[in-house]
């Protein structure tokens, strides 16, 4: 019972951030063929909203751990 609460906590909790991820990247290469003079600042707030999008995936991470250990 308790692996398949730490299974269901990373498994949901990755499902989100990846998708967000996916999206993110999909509208900042559309946005960079539709002006490619902006690059630059585009994939700067992408990378940023990126790392934000994964810093909720480690926190599932975290969460699952603290479920598995204590």
């Amino acid at each position: 019972m308790d692996s398949i609460a730490v299974a269901l906590a990373i498994g949901l909790g990755a499902i989100g951030p990846g998708i967000g991820i996916g999206i993110i990247g999909g509208k900042a290469l559309e946005a960079m063929g539709r002006n490619p003079e902006a690059t630059s600042k585009i994939q700067t707030n992408m990378i940023l909203a990126i790392a934000f999008t994964e810093a909720i995936a480690i926190y599932a991470l975290v969460m699952s751990l603290i479920l598995k250990f204590v």
